[in-house]
């Protein structure tokens, strides 16, 4: 399994970002696709994650109703829209892949595949 994230930057307080993640290599309807970040000094963190097969999502409660996470079979992409950015809510992003179950799905060890991460900064 290989995944590509990109769509990172600079962007003011109130403003919006998409990050994709290409993925490829394994067919993915068995697995979920998750969204993680690390701030400096942190831990990293669960963000959003989304079930290839369904779209059902689940999201951290920081990020509920300002992101967004979703998946384009046909293009074998997985998306964060980040609306709302909060200077908070700069760090590296990362996606992952793995087969989950439901009860780990905020866990970043129930993943078994990353992507390399994007830096996401959010000015005041």
């Amino acid at each position: 399994v290989q995944l590509q994230a990109c769509g990172g930057g600079l962007v003011q307080a109130g403003g919006s970002l998409r990050l994709s993640c290409a993925a490829s290599g394994y067919n993915f309807n068995s697995y979920w696709m998750g969204w993680f970040r690390q701030a400096p000094g942190e831990e990293r963190e669960f963000v959003a994650t989304v079930r290839w097969s369904s779209g059902a999502t689940y999201y951290a409660d920081s990020v509920k109703g300002r992101f967004s996470a979703s998946r384009d079979r046909a293009k074998n992409t997985v998306y964060l829209q980040m609306n709302s950015l909060k200077p908070e809510d700069t760090a590296v992003y990362y996606c992952a892949a793995g087969r989950v179950i439901v009860s780990t799905a905020t866990t970043s060890r129930a993943y078994d595949s990353w992507g390399q991460g994007t830096l996401v900064t959010v000015s005041s």
